[in-house]
Parts: C-alpha cells; sequence; structure tokens
C-alpha cells in the first residue's frame, strides 16, 4: 500500500484525499492517527515555510467541509491557513465587518456555493490572488455546484482563478504555487 510505502521510507508530509468513514478506520488502524477534515487524512504536516497570510473564506456555514478540506491541504504543503465563515453575499454586513482581515491576507481561497457571488466581490475588494472554489451546496437552480461555477468563470472580477466544484485540496494546492513562486530563487 502506498500509505504504508511512505510512512516506512518517506519524510515528508502523506495527504490522502476523498476518504469515506470506513476507509478512514481502515487506515487510521493500520497506520495510527492523523489529522483528519472531511475524508481528508494527513500524517507528518509539513514544517510551516511561509509567514504570510494564507485566508480561506466561506460563503455559508454549508461551505465548511470544502474550507477544512482546504486548509488541511496547506498544512500538508506547510502553510497555516486562517478561515473566515459564514460571511456571504446574503450578509453583506459580515464581510464587511471583516474586510482588514481580507485585506491583510496575502492570497485568498473563497469557497461559495448557490451562485458563487463572493468570489467576485472579494476579487473587486482585493488586488490579491484569489482562488474560487464553487461548492455543490445549493438548491433550486443551483445544479450541484455548475451555477456557481459559471458563474466564478464568468466574473467581471479579473484574474479569479477557478478550481473544480469542491476542489479544497486544489485551491490549496494553487495557493502553495502561488506563494512559492514568491519567494527568493536560491543562487547557484
Amino acid at each position: 500500500m502506498i500509505v504504508a510505502e511512505l510512512l516506512a521510507h518517506g519524510t515528508g508530509p502523506i495527504l490522502v484525499t476523498r476518504t469515506n468513514q470506513d476507509q478512514c478506520l481502515a487506515l487510521t488502524t493500520a497506520f495510527g492517527p492523523a489529522e483528519m477534515a472531511n475524508g481528508s487524512m494527513l500524517w507528518r504536516a509539513a514544517a510551516p515555510w511561509y509567514e504570510g497570510r494564507a485566508l480561506v473564506i466561506s460563503a455559508g456555514t454549508a461551505d465548511v467541509p470544502v474550507v477544512d478540506e482546504c486548509l488541511l491541504a496547506l498544512r500538508a504543503h506547510g502553510i497555516i491557513g486562517a478561515r473566515i465563515t459564514d460571511v456571504g453575499v446574503a450578509g453583506l454586513h459580515r464581510l464587511l465587518d471583516r474586510l482588514d482581515d481580507i485585506m491583510a491576507a496575502d492570497v485568498i481561497v473563497v469557497v461559495a456555493g448557490m451562485e458563487g457571488a463572493l468570489a467576485s466581490v472579494i476579487g473587486g475588494l482585493s488586488g490579491k490572488p484569489v482562488i474560487a472554489v464553487p461548492t455543490n451546496v445549493g438548491y433550486g437552480s443551483g445544479l450541484e455546484g455548475v451555477t456557481a461555477l459559471l458563474a466564478m468563470h464568468a466574473t467581471c472580477a479579473n484574474g479569479v482563478t477557478v478550481v473544480g466544484i469542491d476542489n479544497g485540496y486544489g485551491a490549496a494546492c494553487a495557493v502553495s504555487r502561488i506563494l512559492r513562486s514568491l519567494q527568493p530563487k536560491e543562487k547557484s
């Protein structure tokens, strides 16, 4: 099994995503406790290397499982992320109450279902990199996240990056690439 090989011979973090309850139980029984979030499991988190601020924002509390997946994946990359939840456009005053925290971020992940409008709002307010994660949360014409996905792609806030539906892991990978590209290059 890959996890066994990595635990025995590797030194870096091991992140397993999209597990169900039975798989989590089997993996923790076989390999010991892991940090867990929304079906993702992390053994040996990477040492933090980034001292700035990576922020993960969710529109609603139903988006929190994807936020949790993203934050755990960031830890696997050695990035400690902060969270702000339940600041969707339906309660814009809650977002405005956190504006200082949002503007202080170096990179922002926005997790939103329904019509996904929060990504456009954050993209318009902040000049920082924004990674939008549509979720399958919603009802009516949410179409299991497709409405949010298309709205995020169609945003008029230029430069917003969009990952797949419920892809907190992919958003964390994008954050890691962005932040690593900003690090000074080593001279040989």
